[in-house]
């Protein structure tokens, strides 16, 4: 009889164990691991300790660096007949950006050509005195005279040629030509086919070549005890949000701008990659120490908020993250600051960390 009471429930154990392995197995198959694709993604930190610092923030625009910009003024009066350029575009040395017609190129044509046939007579007149002076006709004066009289025409034809060339003037097409003196960005263009250039009119264009720019920082009185030349800054603007910009206070002016009642204080960037661009207002965050002990300080970009509590996502590996509530005990706009929950050392993903948070969850 014990036998086949025993068979039944020797079956159901080997259906009920080989069901629990069948589910074992399940759970380490669907166990998330962070595959190649997601891994360039991502960004992980190292926890280290910092000394508490204080977040200052302040606002400011970004402009040209006034030492790599090139303003261009024409000098002589006329008419634009055309232009080859659109704002900001690139040019090079020496390319034609416009073209200007002017009473000036008539004159100075017609002065060359003056010059040259007086220079004609003039060589004349001294071969003349020459061969008087060899037949003792002629005095030494008078032929250093005619040699006088040749070089100043001479001198004379070498300046008028010298200003056509300085303003590129064609003689086929009768205009000037007016070329970049310097290569970069065209940045500002106040000139166009038609328009009439006076002694008066402000510069055609403007050309930087933008791999430095300036950022113009508006420090308020209350501020101003904080702020300091060479301090360290964090730049940011709308058009990249999360990224940061790093730079340092490079100059502070010594009077308040009459105008916005604020100290403007310039930062000057490497721009090379022309992210950025004049024109746009950026957001420069200062941290000041404060002094005191060194607290475990992990990223503020790093938090997660998820249902009224804050995250982290401690990396360990690829198949080991652990979500982690935290409670820092003191923050500011760059860094969280912890006594305990966060130890020095650990590993943090600071960058897309909510995909692999709404992962986890599900």
């Amino acid at each position: 009889m014990k036998k086949f009471i025993l068979l039944p429930i020797l079956g159901l154990l080997l259906v009920y164990g080989c069901g629990k392995k069948e589910e074992v197995k399940k759970a380490q198959d669907e166990k998330f691991c962070i595959d190649k694709e997601l891994k360039e993604k991502i960004t992980i930190e190292t926890v280290q300790k910092r000394s508490v610092s204080e977040s200052i923030n302040l606002t400011g625009n970004i402009t040209y660096n006034g030492d790599h910009v090139v303003q261009f003024n024409s000098l002589v009066q006329g008419i634009i007949t055309k232009t080859t350029f659109s704002l900001g575009d690139y040019v090079k040395k020496g390319q034609v950006l416009a073209e200007i017609k002017s009473t000036e190129l008539n004159s100075m044509q017609s002065e060359s050509r003056s010059l040259q046939s007086q220079i004609t007579v003039a060589q004349r007149q001294l071969q003349s005195t020459k061969s008087m002076f060899e037949d003792g006709i002629a005095s030494q004066k008078d032929l250093l005279q005619a040699q006088s009289e040749l070089d100043v025409l001479k001198a004379s034809l070498g300046n008028v040629r010298a200003n056509l060339a300085m303003f590129s003037a064609s003689s086929d097409r009768s205009v000037f030509q007016i070329k970049a003196p310097t290569e970069g960005y065209i940045v500002d263009k106040n000139i166009s086919p038609g328009m009439q250039v006076t002694d008066e009119t402000n510069s055609l264009f403007t050309i930087s070549d933008l791999k430095e720019i300036w950022i113009l920082v508006n420090v308020y009185t209350s501020n101003l005890k904080n702020i300091s030349e060479n301090m360290a800054v964090d730049v940011t603007t709308p058009a990249y949000p999360g990224e940061i910009f790093k730079g340092k206070i490079n100059m502070m002016a010594k009077v308040f701008d009459a105008d916005e009642h604020v100290l403007k204080a310039r930062i000057v960037m490497d721009n090379r990659n022309l992210k950025l661009k004049p024109g746009m207002t950026a957001d420069i965050t200062i941290d000041k120490s404060t002094g005191g002990e060194a607290l475990a300080a992990v990223p503020a970009k790093a938090a997660i908020f998820d249902n009224n509590r804050d995250y982290i996502l401690i990396y360990k590996n690829d198949c080991t993250i652990e979500t982690r509530e935290i409670n820092p005990v003191l923050k500011n706009n760059t860094w969280l600051y912890f006594d305990k929950g966060v130890k020095e050392g650990e590993m943090v993903i600071t960058k897309n960390q909510l995909l692999i948070h709404e992962r986890l969850k599900n």
